[in-house]
């Protein structure tokens, strides 16, 4: 895309005409109204279970740091065993599946590329059919979980088939209501609910962190306050990554229609320091989930279990090692779905226009890539290292109730705000717009 230089609204003028226009309050109203129906239907408990007997097991398993972690991207729905408990997960699940197979598969991605609005509501017809079929075998694997470990009040098959129709239709549900924020309010719905999961979590974390720093110890004060800090200069950090952006020059040739001649323009390609936002560290916690999942179904399997915990659990460095992997591996995956250079030098060569000092076409796009590829190993770099470093502080600093925000989270909320703050910006100006040719 080709951007020319405009000035956007204030701060002050974004609010004043939210304030103004109709149908942005509408969306707005429409948007925190399902965040809220969503945030109550974790507390909404799944009938059956003994819930006391499985906070105790938790705590002696040794599974309460990996249900901790899964319970940032789950509101806590997982520990409460709420009809919600699955949330958006399988829905993530099930896009990384399918952005994989588009890439791999021809028919899929001429779905994307050349079957316009049609092709991609037939992708999103099969994501959702897969995020079904993720959803019931994710169900089935917690409800043969409480079966086995004796957490049912009256366990049985009536009580899994049960158990997995609760858990597999609230998360269907949660899945519409994504889709509802997205087509009705006010976009990014699947982020919104997973910024919304985070965010619920944040008032256990301080309060912890509170009654931390009022035990006394002066040594944990003081890793409370570097903590925070470091904290501080990683949403500086993002929000930098975030509006980062590589402005390639582009010029447009001389054009004259009739007798009117029009000169050169100059503008700009934009090309993002991290072009997949929030997607590769979202996909990159979502794969590893994975094996949590696993064990779900293998509850009693001792080595299974102490694999997990010991080498794949947030923390260890095998699980370190991995996620800095995928993200790396996700981020160049995802700026390959979201730029294509060769797409990029047909369009600028049909519409006269080149960069300065590259001949068009083959060496555009060559250009094009490779600029891209350097700034996606940078965005994928600092990804890294929001992962790694809070953790990294943390640990160093015995003060844990911030354990699993620091390495995913953090990127999620950041990323997931200034997103939805573009949005509604975009709104604010079409509908100001709109204004104006109505007068």
């Amino acid at each position: 895309m080709v951007v020319s230089r405009d000035k956007n609204p204030t701060a002050q003028e974004t609010f004043l005409q939210m304030a103004q226009a109709a149908g942005l309050r509408g969306r707005l109203l429409v948007t925190i109204g399902l965040l809220i129906l969503v945030r109550l239907g974790i507390f909404i408990p799944v009938p059956g279970i003994d819930r006391a007997a499985f906070q105790q097991g938790l705590e002696t398993s040794g599974l309460g740091n990996l249900i901790g972690f899964l319970d940032i991207f789950a509101g806590g729905g997982i520990s409460a065993l709420g009809i919600f408990a699955l949330g958006i997960l399988p829905y993530i699940n099930a896009s990384i599946i399918l952005q994989l197979l588009t890439a791999a598969l021809p028919s899929l991605e001429n779905l994307q590329k050349n079957e316009g609005e049609a092709g991609r509501r037939k992708i999103s017809q099969i994501t959702r059919w897969v995020a079904l079929v993720w959803g019931v075998i994710q169900s089935l694997g917690i409800a043969l979980f409480i079966n086995s470990a004796g957490y049912a009040e009256s366990s049985g098959p009536i009580f899994v088939i049960q158990t997995m129709l609760a858990l597999t239709a609230g998360s269907m549900f949660v899945m519409w209501v994504g889709e509802v924020i997205t087509e009705r309010g006010i976009g990014n719905g699947a982020s919104l609910l997973i910024f919304l999961s985070i965010v619920s979590t944040l008032p256990r974390s301080l309060g912890q962190t509170v009654d931390l720093a009022q035990a006394g110890d002066r040594s944990l004060v003081g890793g409370i306050i570097i903590l925070l800090l470091v904290f501080l200069a990683m949403i500086v950090g993002i929000v930098f990554v975030q509006e980062g952006t590589r402005r390639i020059p582009i010029i447009s040739a001389r054009r004259q229609v009739g007798r009117r001649l029009y000169l050169e323009k100059s503008s700009y390609l934009p090309l993002r320091l991290n072009q997949g936002g929030v997607m590769p560290i979202i996909f990159a916690s979502a794969v590893l989930f994975l094996p949590a999942s696993l064990l779900q179904f293998f509850p009693n399997n001792e080595l299974l279990g102490r694999i997990i915990n010991n080498y794949l659990s947030p923390g260890s460095w095998v699980y370190v090692v991995v996620y800095l992997t995928l993200i790396l591996f996700f981020s160049y995956f995802y700026a390959s779905l979201v730029v294509n250079p060769v797409d990029l030098a047909q369009n600028l060569k049909k519409m006269g226009s080149s960069v300065p000092g590259i001949r068009p076409g083959k060496a555009t796009s060559e250009y094009i890539e490779r600029v891209l590829n350097r700034l996606t190993f940078l965005g994928a770099i600092f990804l890294g290292m929001v992962a790694i470093i809070p953790t990294a502080v943390e640990s160093a600093t015995n003060v844990t109730t911030f354990r699993g925000l620091g390495a995913t989270s953090l990127l999620i909320l950041v990323g997931v705000a200034i997103d939805t703050a573009k949005q509604i910006q975009t709104y604010v100006i079409s509908q100001r717009y709109e204004g104006m040719v109505k007068q």
